[in-house]
């Protein structure tokens, strides 16, 4: 996303990211002959899980890694299960917390002000809206992760259908708001070309099978562990590939959301031992 921002706006990155996944799911669609939701209820619910899931949270992305580095923006990516908590409890009433879990959720926030590092001062520059724009980019993950649990979970559809139905509704939107987001200069090259179709064809179409495959075989609580992975690799290329810098408080906030997560999902709770 970092290097298809130097050649196009952040529109068109999430414009070129749903239209290119939805057509590479398409054509999966087509080889394995798989059948699209037929209840128009069904329909109507992918649609927002569509708008939720991926045209926000695309949007808010693209335009926020214009003013912070990839690191960082992965970092802010493993609120991501914290968010589906407070989403999944207080929202969409799929689920209840226990203490140790609201507990997680503090500590979640808390990780999140040690990133943000409110002692050196808060000026309401660029970066630091990015940052909010972050977290409301995966406020929109958690919102339509836990409305995929409470509209979508007996839907009947192939982890392939499902994933090809929500993510080409959304890029249908984008196809209906060209005009708005789309339409303006780009400078091409084969970097920014190569980081779209890898942004596209593998992190919206490939990938989505895959996390759908994963979330009906483990739940979403084991296949959230992926979040864990993401800072990793976002901060290590980032370093690597853009040479980016990295403060102190990022990584020292990013394991205190960890933290944070491992107790927001009732993880650490001790096992008791096995009487022989």
């Amino acid at each position: 996303m970092k290097v298809a921002l130097t050649g196009l706006a952040p529109g068109q990155v999430a414009w070129g990211r749903l239209v290119l996944g939805a057509l590479t799911l398409g054509a999966f669609m087509l080889l394995r002959r798989e059948s699209l939701p037929r209840r128009p209820i069904i329909w109507f619910h992918l649609a927002v899980v569509g708008i939720v899931f991926c045209v926000l949270p695309f949007l808010l992305f693209s335009w926020a890694q214009q003013h912070v580095t990839s690191g960082l923006a992965s970092i802010y990516n493993a609120t991501t299960p914290i968010m589906t908590a407070v989403m999944a409890w207080a929202v969409f009433r799929v689920e209840s917390l226990k203490p140790v879990q609201i507990t997680g959720i503090v500590l979640g926030i808390l990780g999140v002000l040690v990133i943000v590092g409110p002692w050196q001062g808060l000026d309401l520059d660029q970066s630091l809206v990015a940052q909010f724009a972050i977290l409301g980019a995966t406020a929109c993950y958690g919102i339509g992760l836990a409305y995929m649990r409470r509209f979508l979970a007996n839907s009947g559809l192939s982890p392939l259908s499902f994933a090809f139905t929500y993510i080409a509704l959304a890029a249908t939107v984008m196809l209906v708001l060209t005009p708005v987001i789309a339409v303006g200069p780009i400078e091409w090259s084969p970097w920014v070309i190569t980081s779209m179709l890898m942004l596209g064809c593998l992190g919206t179409g490939v990938a989505y099978i895959w996390n759908q495959n994963a979330l009906r075989a483990w739940g979403p609580t084991r296949a959230s562990t992926v979040t864990y992975i993401t800072p990793i690799v976002g901060v290590v290329l980032g370093m690597v590939v853009l040479g980016e810098p990295l403060a102190w408080n990022e990584p020292v906030g990013a394991l205190i959301v960890f933290l944070g997560i491992l107790l927001a999902q009732d993880r650490l709770r001790r096992r008791r031992p096995v009487l022989a």
